[in-house]
């Protein structure tokens, strides 16, 4: 548990610099350049994101439940991972509304995501990280909106592709790599 809460630490702070150090940040800028800062951010990403897969894992083979999930959260996760799943998409796709609209679709995706996996999971190790990941996105999502963006015009065909190729990813998750990548089938079968 503790490489979990470790890898939640090194992945909270390294993506909140923006709302919590922007001075800082902008120091370490300049200094390294952006090429030189992303390449900084994401190696502590990696090691975060190590840190996490190694704790969350290790507290699978010996969870603390502390409440048992009723089928219908599973069924409920499902619907909102699709939602999940196309603001992730929409996050990177060029010229769509939902990014024109919501500015931030990334992080509202970790948001959902994460509720989706606290409804449907009830142990102390899924509580410390989907927990953990939903308060972070809320803050960071919170500050975002301050920030003002502004994205070119938007079509409704990048739209609508955007909304099938997160269909096709939530499908593909459902039906296959959830389980081949985490060993676990979001719906049970």
């Amino acid at each position: 548990m503790i490489e979990l809460v470790l890898g939640l630490l090194i992945f909270v702070v390294t993506h909140s610099l923006r709302v919590t150090a922007p001075q800082w940040r902008e120091r370490q800028l300049l200094n390294f350049g952006p090429l030189g800062f992303k390449v900084a951010v994401s190696l502590l990403s990696l090691v975060s994101l190590w840190f996490i897969v190694q704790g969350y894992g290790a507290a699978r083979l010996d969870p603390v439940v502390m409440w048992q999930p009723a089928l219908a959260t599973r069924h409920i996760a499902a619907l909102l991972m699709l939602v999940s799943m196309v603001l992730l998409v929409a996050a990177y796709a060029p010229a769509n509304a939902i990014r024109a609209k919501l500015k931030h679709p990334m992080v509202l995706a970790v948001k959902v995501w994460a509720v989706a996996h606290l409804l449907a999971n009830g142990t102390l190790a899924d509580w410390l990280l989907f927990g953990t990941l939903l308060v972070w996105a809320v803050l960071n999502f919170r500050a975002a909106r301050r920030r003002d963006i502004e994205f070119g015009p938007s079509s409704g065909l990048a739209t609508t592709v955007t909304v099938v190729v997160g269909v096709a990813l939530w499908a593909g998750l459902v039906w296959r790599w959830h389980a081949w990548l985490f060993g676990v089938s979001p719906l049970g079968m």
